[in-house]
């Protein structure tokens, strides 16, 4: 039972906290943070008792942002769950703080002692308030988009790597979409020959019925469940973007996990796929017009409005002999790079052999890189493993 969530980078302040509470305790790192509230609580042992979540901004604005949205979210769905916020700036932000509905903001310094004081004065105020819906009652999985503006840059590689990592942590509660409707080829990159396509679980009773839509599902090796692509780009045409929505909204009710490989640029049907993402992974290359493409497609984001709480900007294929840099890219896009993947022949044969890496050769430094981004996304617990509890209806 975690009746508190810590989300910080600092082992000791963890180490404090453990202390004060013993082990009803889920610690996070910043990155982990999920979209929303009940994705956030059903990463405890036992959503419906965690009375606490203590955030450890740190100096970064970016997590002091999440930090105020995910408290004025919880006040509104889950008031029974208090958050503090630890930092150095309390002076400054203590009046935001109060009106994102923050309990109280505290020293990341305080004593073990004083850490069980407020943490127990926290969990006393909130067990007067009237409780939430249970978190299995509202619990959606972490929907994670990976899309680019131009192609040749490595998108499904990334996108197929990704998700049978994910599925190794949750094998029953990892699917994997094929949303490049003209020419996606997430099949024949884990070498599979499916039986059913996306044109198959948007018609019909696949599309209405949960039963009916997993019965259509390929089967990887590792567990992974997969919606191949269309038969041929005639089909796609007969698409629409509310079936692709209504299809990711069944499948986010469905999955712990659901990682949309997506079309080069942002057409009707990744924005439409955008519309739930919780977690978005931006690939580019090391060359000129994919990294002003990905500036231009990051400023276009802006302007719908489409904000995803965490975005992951990846450099694949980084090879620095063409004359750009990892720092050239940040300029340019003004924030920084979260991943970057050399790039290697073996890659290459990986995917024509229909085997991610990440699978074929996990020591490899370009397994290694793609685990990074994989532990950003799967969160551990405190017996020290990721956390392959699933809290969709797959599973239980």
């Amino acid at each position: 039972m975690s009746r508190v969530m810590l989300v910080s980078p600092s082992r000791d302040l963890a180490r404090r906290v453990r202390t004060a509470v013993g082990d009803d305790l889920t610690v996070l790192a910043p990155e982990q943070l999920p979209a929303g509230p009940a994705q956030l609580l059903a990463l405890a042992t036992d959503p419906d008792a965690v009375r606490v979540v203590l955030v450890d901004v740190g100096e970064d604005d970016a997590v002091t942002d999440r930090c105020m949205d995910l408290s004025t979210r919880l006040e509104q769905a889950f008031p029974q769950v208090g958050v503090l916020l630890a930092t150095t700036r309390g002076e400054e932000l203590a009046l935001r703080a109060m009106r994102a509905g923050v309990r109280d903001v505290l020293s990341p310094d305080l004593g073990v002692e004083d850490l069980r004081w407020v943490l127990r004065r926290t969990e006393e105020a909130s067990a007067t308030r009237t409780p939430g819906p249970r978190v299995d009652d509202v619990f959606t999985g972490r929907v994670i988009t990976v899309a680019s503006p131009k192609g040749g840059v490595g998108k499904t590689t990334i996108a197929t790597n990704l998700a049978v990592g994910l599925a190794g942590q949750s094998p029953q509660g990892t699917v994997l979409l094929d949303l490049d409707l003209q020419f996606g080829d997430v099949g024949a990159a884990l070498d599979l020959e499916p039986a059913s396509t996306l044109g198959d679980l948007v018609t019909g009773a696949a599309a209405r019925d949960v039963i009916a839509m997993k019965s259509l599902l390929s089967r990887h090796g590792s567990g992974l469940h997969v919606i191949p692509g269309v038969a041929s780009p005639v089909e796609a045409d007969r698409i629409s973007t509310a079936q692709v929505s209504a299809l990711v909204e069944l499948l986010k009710r469905e999955f712990r996990y659901v990682i949309i490989d997506t079309a080069p640029g942002l057409g009707e049907q990744t924005l439409a796929a955008l519309d739930h993402t919780t977690d978005l992974v931006l690939v580019t290359g090391l060359d000129v017009p994919g990294v002003r493409g990905l500036r231009k497609e990051l400023a276009l984001l802006d302007e719908l409005d489409l904000h995803p709480a965490t975005r992951h900007v990846v450099v694949n294929m980084a090879d620095t002999s063409g004359g750009l840099s990892v720092a050239d890219v940040e300029a340019t896009i003004g924030r920084g790079v979260d991943l970057v993947v050399p790039r290697s022949r073996k890659v290459v044969r990986s995917t024509n052999e229909g085997r991610p890496i990440v699978l074929g050769q996990p020591r490899d430094a370009v397994s290694k890189g793609l685990q990074t981004l994989i532990s950003r996304l799967a969160p551990v617990t405190d017996g020290g493993g990721p956390s392959g509890r699933h809290r969709g209806r797959l599973g239980r």
